[in-house]
């Protein structure tokens, strides 16, 4: 299990990436309009930089949702391999199933 203060942080994050989303996405098409004058541009990646470095959606790591771990995620379950294997033995996720030949 993961320590509570890192699914916090992650939590954190996930509202401050929706938070300034909007904003951001404004900021990066003014940014990349090439009818704009370089100081306008300047301007822009200026107040993009200005936002705080949690508004980036890179700096989110997809967690487990029962355990919160961090690595060995199944994006399409959003479990980690071993709660994913867990039920997957119980039958709880429909056609999946322990691999035999």
């Amino acid at each position: 299990m993961a320590k509570t203060s890192m699914i916090e942080r992650e939590r954190r994050r996930e509202r401050v990436v929706k938070k300034y989303a909007a904003r951001r996405a404004a900021l990066k098409e003014t940014i990349r309009d090439p009818k704009l004058d370089r100081e306008e541009r300047l301007v822009a990646i200026e107040a993009l930089q200005k936002l705080p470095r949690d508004s980036s959606p890179s700096r989110l790591r997809k967690r487990c949702a029962i355990t919160g771990r961090s690595r060995g995620n199944y994006r399409k379950f959003g479990l980690g391999r071993v709660k994913l294997r867990e039920a997957t033995m119980r039958g709880d996720v429909p056609g999946l199933r322990k691999a035999s030949w």
